[in-house]
C-alpha cells in the first residue's frame, strides 16, 4: 500500500469516547495511522470508578483502564500533557505545541472543566476541590483523611457523589444547596424526599436553599462557609456546579457550537466535512428521541465512540442507543435513569407511582403519545427497564388511558 494511501486520523481527547474511536479504528483499519491527544498524564481511566475510589472501596489500580503499553502495542501515537491548540480545516491539520499534524478526519472529543463556586475566599484556597479528574480524587481523599468536618456543595450528582464519599468516611457531613431538594433539575418533590431520607439515614446534614455568600479563610486555608442562612465549619470542601464545555479548539476553524458543546448531527459530524465530535463536548441530534441534547454519562461516551469511527472511516451509522444512568444514593436508594426527563425537555407530560413503605419511585415520560424517557428510585426497582428501552427505540405510540398501567411493567 503506497502511503499516500494510509488513513491518518486525530483525536483530541483520550477520555472514554476518545480511547474507544482509537481502538475501533485500529480493530477497523489494521494499517491506518492514529494520534490522540491528552491533556492529563494519563491513559484513559474509568471516571465512573472515582467516586468508589473516593470512598476508598477500590484502589486506584482499579481506576486505570489502559497503560502506556496497550497503546503501542495498538500503534496509536498518545500525546499525553499536550493542549491541542488549533485546526485549520482549510488544510486538514491540528496544531499542538508548534507541530502541525495532518488528519483526513478528525475527532474532538474534549469533554468539559468544572465550573468555578465564583465565591469570595475560593480562589486559590489549598482545601477546596472541584471532582472531576483523577488528580482531584487524590487530593479530595487525602484532606479527608485530615478533616473532622467535611462540606459537599450543589445540587447535583458530582455534589451527591461528594456528600456520600465524606459520610462514608466517617467524617461529619453537611451537603449545601441553593434548590429545593437535590438533584431537582431531574426529580420532583416526592422523589426528593426519598433521596433526604436515604442522606439523613447516612448521617448527611442536608442545607436546602442556602447559597454560598464567602468562604472564610484563614493563611490560604478555608476554615468555614457563611451562607445566606448559616455558617459551617469545617476542613475539606468540596463542588459540582456543572461543567464548561471545552470548546476553544473551534474558534476561528468554522465549526459551530452551541452553549451546551460542539453542534453535530446523528452521524456526529458536525457542519465541517471530516470533523467530529463525541461524549459529553457533543451536542447532538439523537434520531430515537428527536431532540438535540448533549449527554455527559460514561456509557453514552462509549456508544459515542463506536459510532464515530464508523463514520471518520467512511461510513454512515447514526447514533442508535437510548442514553442510560444508573447509581447508588447513599447506602439505602438507587437511582436509574433512561432516555429523556423535564431536564431536557419541559413540556413532556409524565405518570409516576410511589411505594412509600418499599421506598419505590417510578415515572415515565411522554411526547406526542411517545414514551422518551424514565426515572426509577428504590433497590430492587428496575424490572421493565429494558422494555421501556426498547419502547422507546420502536418509537410507539401508546393511547394515553394506557400510561399509568405501563408503569407496572416487569418484563
Amino acid at each position: 500500500m503506497a502511503n499516500s494511501d494510509i488513513r491518518r486520523y486525530v483525536i483530541v481527547g483520550n477520555g472514554f469516547a476518545g480511547t474507544t474511536a482509537a481502538e475501533q479504528l485500529r480493530k477497523h483499519d489494521p494499517a491506518c495511522d492514529i494520534t490522540l491527544f491528552g491533556d492529563e498524564p494519563y491513559p484513559l481511566y474509568n471516571r465512573i470508578s472515582l467516586p468508589p475510589m473516593l470512598r476508598k472501596q477500590i484502589p486506584e489500580a482499579k481506576v486505570m483502564i489502559r497503560n502506556l503499553a496497550w497503546h503501542e502495542e495498538h500503534r496509536i501515537d498518545l500525546r499525553l500533557r499536550t493542549h491541542v491548540d488549533r485546526v485549520i480545516p482549510q488544510e486538514r491539520v491540528v496544531e499542538a505545541d508548534g507541530q502541525f499534524y495532518r488528519y483526513d478526519a478528525l475527532l474532538i472529543a474534549t469533554g468539559g472543566r468544572p465550573n468555578p463556586t465564583g465565591k469570595p475566599g475560593a480562589e486559590g484556597a489549598v482545601n477546596l476541590y472541584p471532582f472531576q479528574y483523577l488528580d482531584d480524587t487524590r487530593a479530595i481523599s487525602e484532606q479527608i483523611d485530615r478533616s473532622r468536618a467535611a462540606v459537599a456543595i450543589g445540587g447535583s450528582f458530582i455534589a451527591y457523589e461528594l456528600a456520600e464519599a465524606f459520610s462514608s468516611r466517617g467524617v461529619e457531613t453537611h451537603w449545601i444547596m441553593r434548590g429545593p431538594r437535590s438533584l431537582h433539575r431531574i426529580i420532583d418533590e416526592t422523589a426528593g424526599e426519598l433521596v433526604h431520607e436515604a442522606a439523613e439515614a447516612d448521617g448527611v446534614h442536608m442545607h436546602y436553599g442556602e447559597e454560598v455568600d464567602e468562604f472564610v479563610r484563614s493563611n490560604g486555608v478555608i476554615t468555614k462557609v457563611r451562607t445566606n442562612k448559616s455558617e459551617i465549619e469545617a476542613q475539606c470542601f468540596a463542588y459540582g456546579f456543572g461543567l464548561t464545555m471545552n470548546v476553544e479548539l473551534c474558534e476561528s476553524s468554522g465549526i459551530e457550537t452551541s452553549r451546551n458543546g460542539i453542534l453535530c448531527d446523528d452521524h456526529l459530524e458536525t457542519n465541517v466535512k471530516n470533523i467530529y465530535a463525541a461524549g459529553d463536548v457533543a451536542d447532538f441530534y439523537d434520531p430515537i428521541l428527536e431532540i438535540r441534547y448533549r449527554m455527559g454519562t460514561w456509557n453514552n461516551a462509549g456508544a459515542h465512540g463506536k459510532v464515530v469511527a464508523l463514520n471518520m472511516m467512511g461510513g454512515s451509522e447514526k447514533y442508535h442507543d437510548v442514553p442510560e444512568y444508573s447509581s447508588l444514593l447513599f447506602k439505602g436508594q438507587t437511582i436509574t435513569q433512561f432516555g429523556l426527563g423535564t431536564d431536557l425537555r419541559p413540556d413532556l407530560e409524565m405518570v409516576r407511582k410511589v411505594d412509600v413503605e418499599k421506598k419505590w419511585y417510578r415515572a415515565l415520560y411522554f411526547w406526542q403519545d411517545r414514551l422518551v424517557g424514565g426515572l426509577m428510585l428504590g433497590k430492587g426497582n428496575r424490572a421493565g427497564k429494558r422494555k421501556y428501552v426498547e419502547a422507546i427505540k420502536s418509537k410507539q405510540a401508546f393511547p394515553k388511558p394506557e400510561w399509568k398501567s405501563m408503569l407496572d411493567w416487569t418484563a
